[in-house]
């Protein structure tokens, strides 16, 4: 069974997003980050959205990628990137199989992405940012946390397809599956990874938990 179909509900809200979008700002955690890097670090923004933090790579002076499954997110950030005289290297790719080859990268950022499946899904993706990954890179990441599952299941009628993974009746693209972790079980899928930052907080909205994850890869 296929989990990681959450794209096909953002390919329709990129298509409609712009620069009034929150989806447009960068965070001010990946800046923050952004800053320390050393100048042209080769980052790979995974399931970049419209671009927030690409763009925002790219105006620093390094060297961007950004994937996405959503071919509309690729398009915004390609128009954006041209717009702004951005190099960008946008592709379409799965977080599953990344297009790239081992230690490409310097610094990997998967914000609110790698939850988007099920347990399978994550630890083949972790593995992958893992690879692709350099000794000593820096991997950024948030993932949803387990304080937030009651209240989504307040929301909306709910099931678990399988460990941790949750699907939500008509409810935006948690019809699609979203694993929810506590912070052992996330230790614990980092395999190849040294944890130097992990706290749980919620985003925009009251209960919107998800954990901040900034992580070396070792050696």
């Amino acid at each position: 069974m296929t989990t990681d179909t959450a794209y096909l509900y953002w390919n329709a809200e990129w298509q409609k997003a712009d620069g009034s979008s929150p989806w447009a700002q960068p965070e001010p955690w990946v800046t923050d980050h952004m800053a320390t890097l050393a100048p042209r670090s080769r980052v790979l923004d995974l399931g970049a959205g419209i671009g927030r933090h690409a763009l925002a790579f790219a105006r620093a002076g390094h060297q961007v990628t950004a994937l996405d499954a959503a071919e509309a997110a690729v398009a915004a950030i390609s128009a954006s990137a041209f717009t702004q005289g951005l190099t960008i290297d946008a592709c379409i790719g799965a977080m599953t199989d990344l297009p790239f080859e081992s230690g490409s990268f310097d610094h990997v950022l998967a914000w609110n992405v790698i939850y988007h499946g099920d347990e399978t899904i994550v630890r083949r993706t972790l593995a992958e940012v893992a690879r692709v990954l350099r000794p000593g890179g820096s991997f950024m990441a948030t993932m949803l946390s387990a304080r937030r599952l009651p209240v989504e299941q307040a929301k909306a009628k709910g099931r678990e397809i399988s460990r941790n993974t949750w699907v939500f009746e008509g409810f935006g693209d948690k019809v699609h599956p979203h694993y929810f972790c506590t912070a052992q079980e996330l230790v614990s899928l980092l395999w190849g990874f040294e944890t130097m930052t992990l706290f749980d907080r919620p985003h925009e909205k009251p209960g919107s938990w998800h954990w901040h994850l900034l992580a070396e890869r070792l050696a």
